[in-house]
């Protein structure tokens, strides 16, 4: 990290500038940048890097308490406040980053400067009237104009057709929006401004109850790797880039820190074992860009690859599981005053600070593969808070929130709730199992069983690519048919109310996974194996299919 961190400030011009791309060359910079600063805003990445450059920033110096990485991405940050703002440059960036990393700079400095920035340019999307940006962008665009439409880049695809307050549909480039709402989400938090929420809102309702895939995937037409008209999402196109579930799992966590609904951590869980989790490989050395529900082993729908890839030209994707991984410990727990929520279940032990004291938990658990979840406290000294359990949103029979997807049959379930090896009712509000305000210590545990059974999903009439079929699920997991299992093909296949379904856990398979075992009772050579959807790609190329026909 210290010989990356000083490559990085050498490179850093005096003035805090910090864009290699057009340091290097100006005169011929690899995406035409051209030699003139600020130029292009729609289409170049000059401010987008340096958000990525702030975040970084922050994470290390939170991880380290050293300030050189810090002090770099300051100096670029003040450089850029005193060029951007209300009566001074007025172009927004068309790919959104900055924003959620000069709010990071501000929570970490203080620096109001930085988060009025992060506001202006939220705020400024839909009023862009900067003609000298315009002009300057037509002398040195290397398209030329007839190959370059800026008028596309300022409209739908980068949010930039109306003010974020008017917007009420996902539009455009899904991770440009993503980290966009994610941006004003954190401006909403922080100001208490309620200017966005309407907007925030019903974006949020488009996408998950008419532009989500099963996955949690999201961005169906692979041409703008953007959204398409409500209830379009085919299968075998679908783009789903990785980049864009992470940016909605951000998304989501803002939103649920705002509001503390229950349904953003569903949607979040959903894409964190599916949609996000299938990008990379179980070696870790080759990953998926687009997470398509489908594929006949012949498309080369991986930039290129049809199947996983080392790497890309465009390598977004397999840094953005290196940002997002490391912190995936700070999603398990939230607080707000005395109430701790627990909203993943994931083996930890933690240390959370309640008032002018720290509450030690330790969380044990086999999920995804079983509902048991296990909690006690290594505090000596008892501590007084209300715990919220989240109730996962699959044993709540919802798929997700709205009507885009549902269970074929609802389950009546009961959660299985005992403190201190005493059977207790589980109160349940708003989702979250409550168990009021008490003082925990070394002496309590508290045990939590969601049952878990293989669900049958269908989907919306509306949603046309996937009439006539149905996916299966187990907890929180999506499955696939993938043809290293099922030698003869997977999307020829089809199901019918006479396959029996069994869950079993294969050791053996990926050093341990779970698999669904279809089998028709009337012919028991007709049998279909299911794995996880996260788990496809990793052997040989073939076919692999989310949602099976059935008859």
């Amino acid at each position: 990290m210290d010989e990356v961190i000083h490559k990085i400030a050498s490179a850093q011009e005096d003035d805090g500038y910090l864009y290699t791309n057009r340091t290097i060359n100006p005169q011929k910079a690899a995406d035409g940048a051209g030699k003139v600063r600020w130029t292009g805003l729609e289409i170049f990445h000059e401010l987008y890097n340096v958000g990525h450059l702030y975040e970084a920033a922050v994470a290390h110096y939170e991880a380290t308490g050293e300030r050189k990485l810090l002090d770099v991405a300051i100096k670029n940050a003040n450089l850029v406040e005193s060029v951007f703002g209300p009566n001074k440059n007025i172009g927004v960036p068309g790919h959104q980053e900055i924003e959620i990393g000069l709010v990071k700079l501000y929570r970490v400095t203080g620096e109001k400067k930085y988060l009025d920035l992060a506001k202006f340019f939220i705020d400024q999307k839909g009023r862009n009237k900067n003609e000298r940006i315009h002009n300057d962008f037509k002398k040195t665009n290397p398209w030329g104009e007839d190959e370059f439409d800026l008028d596309y880049w300022q409209g739908e695809y980068a949010q930039d057709h109306m003010p974020l307050s008017d917007q009420e549909e996902a539009v455009g480039h899904a991770v440009r929006a993503c980290y966009f709402y994610s941006g004003a989400t954190d401006i909403a938090a922080i100001t208490g401004t309620k200017e966005y929420d309407n907007a925030l809102e019903k974006i949020w309702e488009d996408i998950v109850y008419k532009k989500i895939f099963l996955t949690g995937g999201i961005g169906a037409e692979r041409g703008i790797e953007g959204f398409g008209p409500a209830y379009e999402l085919p299968n075998a196109t679908a783009y789903t880039e990785t980049c864009a579930a992470i940016a909605l799992m951000f998304w989501n966590h803002r939103l649920f820190l705002l509001n503390q609904d229950v349904k953003y951590m569903d949607v979040f869980e959903r894409i964190l074992y599916n949609g996000f989790l299938s990008s990379v490989s179980f070696k870790g050395d080759t990953f998926l860009y687009p997470n398509p529900l489908e594929s006949d082993g012949i498309y080369k729908f991986n930039q290129g690859v049809c199947g996983r890839s080392e790497w890309f030209d465009c390598s977004c994707c397999p840094v953005n599981i290196v940002r997002f991984l490391p912190s995936l410990p700070g999603y398990i727990y939230a607080k707000k005053e005395e109430d701790v929520f627990v909203n993943l279940f994931i083996g930890n032990s933690s240390k959370i600070k309640i008032k002018d004291n720290f509450l030690l938990i330790n969380q044990e658990t086999n999920y995804p593969w079983d509902g048991k979840v296990k909690f006690n406290f290594d505090n000596k000294e008892p501590i007084s808070a209300r715990l919220n359990i989240r109730v996962p949103g699959w044993f709540r029979n919802s798929v997700m929130p709205g009507s885009l997807y549902n269970y074929a049959q609802n389950e009546k379930k009961i959660v299985d709730l005992k403190i201190n090896n005493e059977t207790e009712e589980a109160k349940i509000v708003d989702g979250y199992i409550v168990i009021e305000k008490r003082n925990w210590s070394s002496d309590d545990i508290i045990e939590v069983e969601f049952g878990m059974s293989i669900r049958k999903v269908i989907s919306n009439e509306k949603l046309k690519s996937n009439k006539g079929k149905i996916a299966y699920e187990y907890g929180p997991i999506v499955y696939c048919a993938e043809e290293a299992d099922n030698p003869k093909g997977v999307l020829d296949v089809k199901i019918s109310n006479e396959y029996s379904s069994n869950f079993e856990f294969d050791n053996y398979l990926f050093d341990g996974i779970g698999k669904i075992l279809l089998t028709n009772k009337k012919s028991e050579d007709k049998k279909l194996t299911l794995i996880p959807y996260y788990s496809w790609a990793n052997r040989e190329v073939g076919e692999m299919a989310v949602w099976l026909d059935h008859n």
